[in-house]
């Protein structure tokens, strides 16, 4: 099963798609993906229910978050109320170490995005702020990245023993599905794609 880990939506500040909009790009241009996650700006968005589209369109739609912190952007799967509770998703200053550690007292799994990316990736920070305790995964393709960001991205996961995931980071709906992760198991709920994400069952993918 493919899935575009890393998408965003009008909910976010900079997001232009509607979630129906990429539900119909995906059928209208045969994309290879399954399904995506929406990971909204420093927030999660509680009240969007997308069941009906999911339905509609055979397309498998979650919901995540993207958070930021010291070592820039990390992307959390799993997120709960209490969660929510945990740390303040609206901040633009959280403490990765904060982000990492309570995502997995409460079942969820945080993962740094576009590491390879100046001032918003961590690899941008680790020479000053040192290696993050806790990392396991890492985004390593992502649609909207430049030059060798994901390169930068790749050399130091192998380097430091992470996982790799990709997604498409889009903010217009043409954008969708040029990365994506690859999954032996089908992920039909958040639950399933937080256990997927925990096994070594699955692998980034580039459709650039």
């Amino acid at each position: 099963m493919l899935l575009d880990l890393h998408t965003h939506s009008i909910k976010s500040d900079d997001g232009r798609a509607k979630v129906k909009n990429y539900c119909q790009w995906i059928k209208a241009k045969n994309l290879e993906i399954d399904g995506f996650v929406l990971t909204e700006h420093r927030q999660f968005d509680d009240e969007s229910d997308y069941s009906a589209l999911a339905e509609k369109f055979g397309i498998t739609i979650l919901k995540g978050s993207e958070v930021e912190t010291e070592y820039g952007h990390v992307l959390v799967f799993g997120v709960t109320s209490a969660l929510q509770n945990a740390f303040d998703f609206t901040s633009t200053h959280l403490a990765i170490a904060e982000v990492l550690e309570q995502s997995k007292l409460h079942g969820a799994i945080a993962i740094p995005c576009h590491p390879g990316r100046p001032r918003v990736g961590m690899f941008a920070h680790t020479d000053q702020l040192g290696v993050p305790d806790g990392v396991e995964i890492v985004e390593i393709y992502n649609g909207g990245s430049r030059d060798q960001e994901d390169q930068i991205a790749i050399d130091n996961a192998i380097k430091l023993g992470y996982k790799g995931i990709g997604g498409s980071d889009s903010h217009i709906v043409s954008h969708i599905g040029r990365c994506a992760t690859r999954f032996e198991s089908k992920i039909s709920s958040m639950d399933d794609l937080v256990a997927a994400l925990k096994s070594d069952n699955f692998e980034a993918i580039s459709l650039k």
